[in-house]
Formats: structure tokens, sequence, C-alpha cells
């Protein structure tokens, strides 16, 4: 076991933490939870936990082993650099850097870059003959202030959002204004605990965010739309991003033609520029969710999209669905998503 520390997104109060944990969960990876900071997770897991984040989320940023973890004040911060054995992570000749981030408006009476060199400062006086490079250190150290407290370590990776950016819907070959974000869309996948080679079905497939970023994570995918011409998009932007596929059909989701899928992940239309085909949203979610009772075996999960006015626990429970958890995403105005993830029991 090592303790490690998380510095997740801050698009969303619960979503990033949400997403690192179903992601351990479906690699079976042990930890325990230590404390949960604005932005931070602290855990004692075991290192294999790096890889699996690293290769799966979009919601997460840095990844480190931690050092050391101790209120934010200036005292406190220098006296616990002195006493950790810094030194011993650098070998002669060795390069690092020092970065501090700051949550919020976090304890402003620190100055971030004052600290960088201060505790550089402190990790050359310690370590023989180490080096400094701002550019491409080798050993990278890492700080985080949130609240009242402050998390040091060493980098062990980091996610960049610049392929989700890449896959946004205005940078795909098909376009469609409904079309869910790459970052939310794989976020929602690993919500529902897939593992590789799994089958992720997605009934209201549209432009295929849910397939893309399923498939871009090892799994396999099958999508249905009611309009042909989604479905011909999904294609193409499936194509576009070279994912593969078991299938893309145009299908009523109330009569899908097959018997098994492993999980689901959908955002079923509403909204001005989605059709629900005459349906009411909420008859289209209750129709969906019935179709879904028989394609499910016992504990698997679905994650589902919906506004919030359309109360989807209510309507998974008197289905007979075990409500997991919801969180709510603000759009605009007149919309505020709820994203609920529903089990079989």
């Amino acid at each position: 076991m090592v303790r490690l520390f998380f510095l997740l997104s801050g698009e969303h109060k619960t979503l990033p933490f949400a997403e690192l944990k179903a992601i351990l969960d479906t690699g079976k990876i042990v930890y325990e939870e230590l404390q949960t900071l604005p932005q931070v997770l602290r855990l004692d897991t075991q290192v294999g936990a790096v890889e699996i984040i690293e290769r799966k989320a979009a919601l997460t940023r840095v990844c480190c082993q931690e050092l050391f973890c101790c209120h934010a004040s200036s005292k406190q911060i220098m006296g616990s650099a002195q006493s950790t054995c810094l030194d011993n992570l650098l070998r002669p000749q060795e390069s690092f850097a020092v970065r501090i981030r700051r949550v919020g408006d976090a304890a402003r009476n620190l100055a971030s870059m004052d600290l960088e060199r201060k505790i550089g400062k402190l990790i050359l006086g310690k370590a023989n003959r180490a080096i400094v490079d701002l550019e491409q250190p080798q050993k990278p150290f890492f700080g985080v202030i949130t609240e009242n407290s402050f998390v040091f370590g060493l980098k062990l990776a980091e996610i960049s959002p610049a392929p989700f950016t890449r896959r946004r819907p205005k940078k795909r070959a098909f376009f469609h204004p409904s079309a869910m974000p790459a970052k939310l869309a794989r976020c929602m996948v690993n919500l529902v605990q897939p593992r590789s080679g799994d089958l992720l079905l997605d009934p209201f497939c549209g432009t295929g965010s849910f397939l893309i970023e399923a498939g871009l994570i090892g799994c396999r995918v099958l999508g249905f739309d009611a309009k042909k011409s989604m479905v011909k998009g999904a294609l193409k932007n499936l194509k576009f991003f070279n994912v593969g596929y078991e299938g893309v059909a145009a299908a009523d989701a109330k009569h899908l033609p097959l018997t098994r899928a492993d999980c689901i992940v959908t955002d079923p239309p509403y909204g001005r520029s989605a059709s629900t085909m005459g349906y009411s949203t909420e008859q289209v979610i209750k129709d969906f969710l019935q179709m879904s009772v028989g394609t499910m075996a016992k504990q698997q999960r679905i994650c589902i999209a919906a506004p919030k006015t359309i109360h989807i626990r209510k309507i998974a429970e008197a289905l007979g669905f075990a409500h997991v958890q919801s969180h709510f995403v603000y759009v605009h105005r007149s919309l505020t998503r709820e994203i609920a993830v529903l089990e079989k029991p």
C-alpha cells in the first residue's frame, strides 16, 4: 500500500470524486479513503491505482505519492518539509522542480511562488548534487493548497484535458447541438464500472459520445437511435476517432434487437435541439427503463442523464431499480441535468 493524493477537476463538485472511486472499484484496487478536501482526495491504496486512473479518468488532473500533509501555514509547511526525507528521492545529478497549485481562494496569505522557492532551496540543501530544472524535471514535486490544508508529494502522473478537447462535439466529423461533451461522457461511462471487453449499450446513441469514450477504454460498444440521420452521424464519428463497434443501427429504444448488455450509458432526447418523436421525456425514460429490466443481469448498472425536473430516481425505484447516486450538472437557466446511476438488484 502507498499513500497517494489526487488533484481533481474543479468543473463539478461531486462527479470527479465519484468517477475516481468508480474506476478503482472497476479495477478491484483496494483503497482506504483518508480525507476529502476541495478538489483533493487522499487515499492509502495500491500503486496500480495510478496507471488505471491515468488511463481512464476524465476529471482527475494530477496523481501524486504523498510525502506530507499539514496545516496551510508557512511555519507548518516548512517544518514538515524539513522533517521529511526528501533527499532520499533524488539521485546525484538528478533534476527536480517544485510546483504548487492553489484551489480557489484557499489560504491567500500563502504565496505559492515563495513556497516553491523555499521548498526548492530546502531540497537543494538536503540532496546530493541535485539540479533544478523548471522545464522538464526528472522528479517533479507537487503541492496543493486547499481549504486549510497543504498536501505535498511527488507527481506520478498528470492527465491532460487536451484529448477530450479534441473530441468535443464541434471537433467531430458529425456535429449536433445535443451531443454530450467528451469529458462528461467519459465520466458517465466510468460510473457504470465497465471492464475491458464488456458490452456497453447506448439505446439513444445520437452522435456517439458514449460509444466513442467507452470504446477508447476497451469496451465493446453497441448503439441504437430512432433517427437514421443520427445513426449515420454516429458511424462517421466512430470512424473519425478510429473506434471499433459491435453495431450501430436505427431502432426504437422500447424494442431493441438484443437480449443482453453488460451496462448501459445514455442521454435520452429532451430539450429544444433533440426530438422525442412525439412522446414526453418522462414517458421515453419510463419505456427505456422497462426495456432495460430484461436486458441486464443482477448488479449491472445504468448511468442516465435527464432534466432534474423528471426525477429519475422516483421513476427508477418504481420500476424496481436501486438508486446508487445522483449528480446535478447546471447547463443553462432552463436545464439542470441529473446524472443518475442505477443498479438492477
